[in-house]
């Protein structure tokens, strides 16, 4: 399970370009809406997909037929309640009761549930799970809808979940570990600095006291009426949905949630369910925060909101959310190119608007930079967003917003069909906990169409007046603490949001770039030989062998109508440097597609790019060189001449590599701080001893003695020459398309006859019995890793039966270490068999535990591992792993993804193709036997036991 914290306290990249098409908006359900999809008056319509409906109880539920995949059906369960509703007795309860629904119900005792699951394929975490957040609980459940038996029992467990968990008090006090054990994952630079200025954010607000984790000495105290009570009072129809969206007509998934949820009861004298907001404060709050262990230094800031969050109800309201989102696309194509420069002040900023905890909204900007740069990232933040409110946008970039926003609604679209359930049941869920628009994408592409030409950019400009505001503001700044650094004081921040207030800001000049990648097209190669390559099910992929010796293979799906994925590959890669090169080399080959292409920047590329969807990246890896991308199918000529231009025009860039190594030596400057990342370094270090081609991670000298002009060279060496290329395609691929645009941009690059394959190292990572104990961190966290490794030769049934070894292994430790010991929130394994460069097995356990429990938790680990050798797994944990990975496959078959890397896989380590009809075969033929033999061949010779520990 996991835990899901506001969405302010989350700084994940994505949020670069963070605005939706929907916003944080909210909306009423209007049934009327349902069958034609029509805006009675100005109301906002629900998509036609869904069916929804009420129980007499109360309880909501959502249906949708997709077929995509087949034969499978997403349930959740989502209930409106979460940590913000627990008592001073309960805190971090709601948590737990999440964890108790798979612990012991009405209808499935303890573990029996996650057992039945695994047996039908299912796997826990994976597919299985649940999150517990402030205001909502949510439960996942894909279940099979080919059988009745199986469907049955999904909803059945559905039905546990909302109501009929058992709550022994053997279960629950067997469980306090789990929890625990969960806690402790959590611990750290990032909880401390939070708990220390979660009080600004969630000013005056129960938020602050109420984190889903909880407090471990509550977890540890709590009375077993406690958490009974939460489920008592929360755990009510009229608080939950059911949502069902699957490859099954939607009349019988509504009969069973009448017939599974129709008879639950609410309470005789509900408790209120209560909203909990923030307060509004005066002026400018400041929290400055730093810790010993912190990887990186942040820059936030936080323009409250001073009422309630808009609901988006009527198709103004949605309207109004399109403007916003064309305001966030903007300045956060300004923040982009900051990043860009040769001494950027961070490695990357955003802005949106958005909530922040409970019924604030904000307007938001965050920059991550180096330890020294939280200044300086604060001030450029600050100027862009005073440039906009003085200035505005300008026409030009108004017009990319609209071009990037319309494109990708068009390519949501064009998918619209083709959405799996699991991406598709999400907008059901947010519907009913947060009222979030569901017009669907057909309603949502046309309105943009129609509507777009008629927003004014002054409408635009107009917002960062009401979203700046020198009151019910907040700056937090977090970063590490170290020796030699001063740390920033509040009396800095306020000085300098008074001066860039007061400073002289100029306008943004927004200079033009061309228009189209190439100016001129190459002259073309041509097509020696076309081969169609029947595979029986698998279907035909073609080979176009070119004038240059190059090969494009390509395969025509229908699994995406907007989606063409790209890859090539060439035999050598570094490999081929000598030692004394590629530790020159090592950190500079990272920046080298940082550079300008054929004369047009990054920044340069993305206004170019505006309304287009395809992108390559070239990289040069230990044993080949690459080129990876995707495009829209009507993009695929820009995606041609990309991988054209990268073999051909990539220009040596000083400016954009100072660019890259400030930002390298900025992300990974603190990162070893961390003691997880130290311990990983650790053992890297530790097993390759002696290879004269390590590097670990690079120091600021390290990043600053990088030879990029002989990177540089390398690259057009490793590039020089196609003919040694496979080129492949995946999607939705026109025949008479690709061939002549493999004519024009890749039969006309420079090839010959040369073929190279990589250089084998002679060094060999230490192997056998070592133990290597790391003391790193302040918390009582301990990381484990038990791991086997040496050369073999690849066997490829050898290398199914320890995967399978580990899949079986994994259950194991789950039953041990975490259901029947309560020392680990999770625990896993992992086997595999390579063949390139080298026949070479690996192995391995992992989990994180109490220092205290480390060594009990590692007996019971090599016991499990012991019991394998000796008798193989029961037939019942092999039966559940083959049942998982027969499962996955079937999905998997409907993914470009998937079959880009089975065609390529086929033909860089040289295997065939046709082994992919097999799979389900050959995995029903393994045994015990098969899964005995590996496990007595390769974990019975010694294996390293490394261990973090905390400092002492």
């Amino acid at each position: 399970m996991k835990t899901l914290v506001s969405a302010i306290l989350r700084t994940a990249l994505f949020c670069l370009v963070a605005f939706s098409i929907s916003g944080n908006a909210q909306i009423t359900t209007n049934p009327e809406n349902q069958k034609t999809g029509s805006v009675p008056s100005d109301n906002l319509p629900i998509t036609p997909d869904v069916k929804i409906g009420k129980l007499s109880n109360g309880l909501t539920y959502y249906i949708q037929n997709n077929g995509k995949p087949e034969d499978k059906v997403e349930l959740r369960l989502a209930i409106k309640a979460g940590s913000i509703l627990e008592t001073d007795d309960q805190v971090g309860l709601a948590h737990f009761m999440e964890h108790m629904n798979f612990n012991g119900t009405k209808n499935f005792e303890k573990n029996e549930l996650v057992d039945y699951l695994q047996g039908i394929g299912i796997e826990f975490g994976a597919d299985l799970n649940a999150y517990t957040s402030f205001d909502e609980t949510v439960y996942i459940l894909p279940i099979p809808s080919d059988d009745p038996e199986k469907l049955d029992k999904g909803f059945q467990i559905l039905n546990d979940w909302a109501g009929n968990a058992l709550l022994t008090d053997k279960d629950i006090d067997e469980e306090r570990g789990v929890v625990i054990e969960e806690y402790r994952t959590r611990l750290g630079a990032a909880t401390r600095m939070q708990k220390n200025y979660l009080n600004k954010i969630a000013y005056k607000s129960r938020y602050a006291d109420r984190l889903p984790i909880g407090t471990k000495e509550n977890l540890e105290t709590f009375k077993y009426e406690s958490v009974r009570n939460f489920q008592k009072d929360w755990y009510r129809p009229n608080l939950m949905a059911v949502i069902a969206v699957g490859d099954l007509d939607v009349e019988t998934l509504e009969k069973k949630i009448k017939a599974n949820f129709g008879d639950l009861k609410n309470p005789e004298n509900p408790k209120p369910r209560e909203e909990y907001g923030s307060e509004n404060h005066e002026g400018t709050l400041v929290a400055i925060e730093w810790d010993e262990e912190a990887t990186s230094s942040q820059v936030q800031i936080y323009y409250k909101d001073k009422g309630q969050p808009q609901k988006t109800r009527t198709v103004k309201d949605y309207r109004d959310n399109v403007v916003e989102g064309l305001f966030d696309q903007m300045i956060n194509n300004r923040l982009a190119e900051f990043s860009n420069k040769p001494n950027p002040p961070f490695i990357f900023g955003f802005s949106y608007k958005g909530q922040i905890i409970g019924n604030k909204e904000a307007y938001q900007s965050f920059a991550q930079t180096n330890e020294t740069g939280q200044m300086a990232a604060l001030r450029t933040l600050l100027e862009e967003n005073e440039r906009v409110k003085r200035y505005g946008f300008k026409a030009s970039e108004f017009e990319r917003a609209k071009k990037d926003y319309l494109v990708r609604l068009e390519r949501s679209y064009k998918n619209k069909d083709k959405l799996e359930s699991n991406r598709i049941v999400g907008r059901y869920v947010q519907h009913f906990l947060r009222e979030n628009p569901i017009p669907g994408e057909a309603w949502i592409f046309n309105y943009a169409k129609e509507e777009l030409p008629n927003i004014k950019l002054d409408e635009v400009n107009s917002l960062i007046k009401d979203f700046l505001h020198d009151d019910n503001r907040l700056v937090v700044l977090t970063g590490p603490k170290k020796e030699g650094l001063k740390k920033v004081t509040e009396e800095e921040v306020i000085a300098l949001l008074d001066e860039v207030k007061k400073s002289d800001v100029s306008d943004y000049e927004d200079e033009a770039v061309r228009s189209e990648m190439m100016t001129t097209k190459p002259a073309k190669g041509s097509i020696v030989d076309m081969t169609i390559n029947n595979h029986e099910k698998i279907n035909e992929t073609i080979t176009l062998t070119l004038s240059n010796g190059a090969k494009v293979i390509y395969k025509k799906t229908n699994f995406k109508n907007d989606e063409v994925l790209f890859d090539a590959f060439s035999y050598g890669g570094s490999s081929l440097y000598s030692d004394e090169d590629f530790l020159q080399v090592a950190h500079a080959n990272g920046g080298l597609a940082e550079a300008s292409l054929d004369g047009l920047s990054k920044n340069d590329m993305a206004k170019m790019m505006s309304g287009k969807i395809a992108r390559v990246r070239p990289s040069i890896g230990t044993y080949s060189e690459n080129l990876r991308g995707s495009a829209s199918p009507k993009d695929l000529e820009t995606l041609f001449q990309m991988i054209h231009l990268y073999f051909t025009k990539l220009d040596k860039d000083d400016e954009a590599f100072a660019s890259y190594v400030s930002k390298q030596k900025a992300f990974l400057g603190n990162i070893g701080s961390n003691p997880n990342i130290s311990f990983q370094l650790a053992v890297g270090k530790f097993l390759n001893e002696g290879n004269p081609r390590y590097t670990g991670l690079p120091s600021p000298e390290d990043l600053d003695k990088a030879n990029y002009a002989l990177a540089y060279e390398k690259y057009k060496e490793r590039f020089a020459n196609a003919g040694d290329f496979n080129f492949y395609f995946v999607g939705n691929i026109d025949d008479n398309k690709i061939g002549e645009l493999a004519e024009t941009y890749i039969a006309s690059l420079p090839g010959n006859d040369t073929r190279e394959t990589y250089k084998v190292p002679s060094f060999r990572p230490k192997t056998g019995a070592h133990e290597l104990t790391v003391r790193k961190g302040s918390e009582p966290q301990s990381q484990v890793r038990l791991s086997w490794s040496g050369e073999t030769e690849y066997n490829a049934k050898e290398a199914r039966a320890l995967d399978a070894v580990a899949e079986a292994l994994s259950i194991k430790l789950i039953e041990k270490l975490r259901e029947e010991e309560g020392g680990v929130y999770g625990a896993g394994a992992r086997g595999s068999i390579s063949k390139i460069p080298y026949g070479r097995f690996n192995f391995s356990i992992s989990f994180p535990c109490a220092p205290e429990n480390v060594d009990k938790l590692i007996a019971a680990s090599i016991a499990e591992v012991e019991k394998i050798i000796e008798n193989g797994p029961t037939d019942e944990d092999l039966d559940k792993v083959k049942k998982a990975k027969l499962l996955s496959r079937k999905d998997q078959l409907e993914q470009n993804r998937f079959w880009l890397n089975v065609i390529r896989s086929a033909d860089y380590n040289k295997s065939d193709i046709n082994n992919v009809l097999n799979y389900e075969k050959n995995i029903n033929a393994l045994t015990k036997k098969d899964l005995q033999a590996v496990a007595k061949k390769y974990l019975t010779k010694g294996y390293l036991k490394a261990i973090l520990l905390p400092e002492e």
